[in-house]
């Protein structure tokens, strides 16, 4: 079989999915709207290269004023750049040469106290042992500080929490690292690299870093931010990632549902989508499967998987499903075994970050395995 490309359905028979089951994610949506968990929603459902739901819930906005969220609506995706932008980047560097995942970073960083013993592929299972977090932005007003800062004896993060391959421990500061190493070998930035070896071979046209303000009517707000002038659209939320001017390898990628989709599709494929190859089938195989035998979290490479502490993923989705999640509110989960996509985009920090944050794992956890359930032709 040829690798799928997308196309809808009227009826979710053709991709073996029921109907009427596929309908109790409207009234999960339409209940925590009312409730005040989240404004609004988008939600992509695709089997077997068939999108059988696709479909806008409640409002992209509130504040200032009130806009309805659509289908096209395009969503900060927060720490899903991990997945989308730098793992696939970062394995397209393998296959090209550039570097090896067992490389130490410090091959191409200086080599700092952190790094000691970091490889790539460390800081891809987020095995490194660094911080979680630092707030670099307080540190440092623009790109050039930051980077400045990364590479000084003025990082701020210099003693580990534990040694390298000890522990998973969830780090954006491993992802921007990652990021600036990519950037350094090729030359270019991650904006440019994700169009030119990602997005544009795969038709993502409403994918990108930093988007135009002629897109803003189609952006879904976040934070209601006094400190960057009010309701951020199209302005990154992570502050992190503003810091370094929208643009880094742990948050800062905008896009829509149906452009996730595509992405998720092509992995399913093996790499391929179309008449296009993005990765080679080997590297989607490394991206998704177990990583951190042994440690504390089922991981692949940035890819979180289907296990006993994978809160966000529900119960039924197969042991080969693997997703990530982002701050923002916004959830991509793939199960191979069942050929099934499930997109959840919210813009659940509008108009504060504090909005949904006890619910937002339980509603990505219902979404998925309400679409495990609407599967009729096992």
């Amino acid at each position: 079989m040829g690798p799928l490309q997308l196309s809808s359905v009227r009826n979710p028979r053709e991709a073996g999915m029921d109907r009427d089951r596929l309908s109790l994610i409207d009234r999960i949506l339409e209940k925590e709207i009312e409730a005040g968990s989240i404004p609004g929603a988008v939600v992509l459902i695709a089997r077997k290269g068939k999108i059988v739901k696709h479909q806008a819930y409640g409002q992209a906005m509130e504040e200032p004023t009130r806009r309805e969220m659509t289908t096209d609506t395009i969503f900060d995706l927060a720490s899903l750049t991990k997945v989308v932008v730098t793992v696939p980047l970062a394995l397209l560097l393998t296959e090209h040469g550039a570097w090896r995942l067992e490389d130490p970073i410090t091959r191409f960083l200086p080599p700092l106290k952190w790094g000691r013993g970091v490889s790539i592929h460390h800081l891809l299972t987020h095995t490194a042992g660094l911080p979680p977090w630092a707030a670099l932005f307080s540190l440092a007003k623009n790109r050039e500080e930051v980077l400045e800062l990364l590479t000084s004896e003025r990082w701020p993060v210099a003693t580990p929490i534990c040694a390298p391959g000890e522990r998973v421990i969830y780090s954006d500061l491993g992802y921007i690292i990652l990021g600036l190493a990519i950037e350094k070998i090729t030359g270019k930035d991650l904006a440019a690299l994700g169009r030119e070896w990602i997005f544009s071979p795969l038709q993502m046209q409403d994918t990108m870093f930093n988007p135009p303000e002629s897109l803003a009517t189609r952006i879904a707000p976040t934070e209601d931010d006094p400190k960057r002038g009010g309701v951020l659209v199209g302005t990154v939320h992570d502050e992190n990632a503003w810091a370094l001017g929208g643009v880094s390898g742990h948050a800062g990628l905008f896009a829509t549902a149906n452009d996730l989709a595509i992405y998720a599709q092509m992995l399913l494929n093996g790499g391929h989508y179309g008449n296009k190859r993005v990765l080679s089938s080997r590297s989607v195989e490394l991206m998704v499967s177990p990583q951190t035998e042994g440690l504390n979290e089922r991981r692949g490479l940035g890819w979180l998987l289907q296990g006993e502490s994978t809160v966000t993923a529900g119960d039924l989705l197969s042991e080969l499903a693997f997703g990530h999640t982002g701050f923002t509110g916004t959830s991509l989960w793939i199960d191979p075994r069942n050929d099934l996509i499930v997109a959840l985009l919210t813009n659940r920090v509008h108009p504060s970050r504090e909005r949904g944050k006890g619910e937002i794992s339980r509603i990505r956890a219902l979404i998925n395995d309400i679409s495990v359930g609407a599967i009729v032709d096992e």
